[in-house]
């Protein structure tokens, strides 16, 4: 093989679930992704949502065969030497459709090439092949280094649950009955007082309700800081269950800044500000709050944008009083108010 050697990496990634302006659900999904020179390989393959086999949520012994597979210490899954690289989020079932590419070796080095979508045993390069990608060659240190770093067991164990604190337990339980749905724990309670420090490293993030005073709120830092964790705060909108779903997606989103896709969201004016790294579907959900305190939601916006900034007009009605944007790729999300 003449490919020129790429850099290889791994980087925790997300599929952001959520709950979506029509009442669907969609599963959380956290994984970790291939970084080939220095940026996320799912990137290169337009606007798909899927996921690596090298999920959090999968079993340890098959995230290990699944690692084992990767350094070619299994039998390949697929005929002619093909290894599934990203696949369907929801059920990875392959007549949903796979990124499938052959893994071989070359002296030291490992190879990944003839990159192809496949739904069926059999790959049809001709017809569903990615011909501009790859083939890429790796150095074998470097790619056996990040693989096996996975599996002592600390790089794949994602704090997958939120500790929930407000006044209204009505909320609160809806709240946390969609995050369960979507595949994110969530427990309530009105604080973290005599909690031992192993029960609260449970937790990736908590969400305060509106009423949780300033007081309360220290309360429950100081409680998380002594017991040594480091957690996100979400300082919770609104009282309305999407937006507060998309507010802590975001804030369990542990991927590094520079390799997102969603990298900023400003809301002011009757417009979005939006910025992407790569060509995206990027959907805006506006919410708000009428005097009765109904909530209202509307599809802003859905479309594919390329990289760099875009203002996006919003429908005045949409935005009208107290509300809020919501920016959603398939691995991000983004929240805003909306500023007068």
């Amino acid at each position: 093989m003449s490919a020129e050697y790429a850099t290889f990496g791994l980087a925790p990634a997300m599929r952001a679930g959520g709950v979506l302006a029509n009442g669907d659900y969609q599963v959380h999904r956290e994984f970790v992704d291939f970084i080939v020179d220095g940026r996320p390989l799912l990137f290169q393959l337009s606007d798909l949502d899927a996921v690596s086999p090298l999920a959090s949520d999968v079993p340890p012994a098959i995230f290990t065969e699944q690692v084992r597979s990767l350094l070619l210490e299994a039998e390949p899954p697929l005929p002619d030497g093909r290894y599934v690289i990203y696949g369907c989020p929801e059920c990875a079932d392959l007549a949903c459709g796979a990124v499938t590419a052959v893994i071989e070796r070359d002296g030291d080095d490992y190879i990944w090439r003839d990159f192809a979508w496949q739904t069926e045993e059999q790959a049809d390069l001709e017809l569903n092949g990615y011909h501009g990608i790859g083939p890429f060659r790796f150095h074998g240190t470097e790619y056996r280094d990040a693989l096996a770093a996975l599996l002592d067991g600390e790089s794949r164990s994602p704090r997958r649950r939120v500790l929930l604190i407000g006044a209204r337990v009505a909320l609160l339980a809806k709240l946390a009955a969609a995050l369960r749905t979507i595949g994110i724990g969530a427990d309530i309670a009105h604080d973290a007082e005599g909690v031992p420090a192993d029960e609260l490293a449970a937790y990736g993030a908590v969400a305060f309700g509106r009423a949780i005073t300033q007081e309360q709120r220290a309360a429950v830092r100081r409680a998380f800081e002594q017991a040594g964790l480091d957690v996100a705060y979400v300082e919770g909108l609104a009282p309305i269950v999407p937006l507060l779903v998309a507010q802590i997606e975001h804030a369990l989103d542990r991927s590094p800044m520079e390799q997102r896709r969603l990298t900023g969201l400003v809301a002011a004016d009757g417009e979005a500000g939006v910025e992407v790294t790569s060509p995206c579907r990027v959907r805006l959900t506006a919410y708000r709050l009428d005097r009765l305190y109904r909530t209202h939601a509307n599809e802003v916006f859905d479309g594919v944008l390329e990289p760099g900034r875009h203002r996006i007009a919003l429908d005045a009605k949409a935005v009208k009083g107290e509300s809020f944007v919501v920016a959603r790729t398939s691995g991000s999300v983004l929240v805003e108010a909306m500023a007068r």
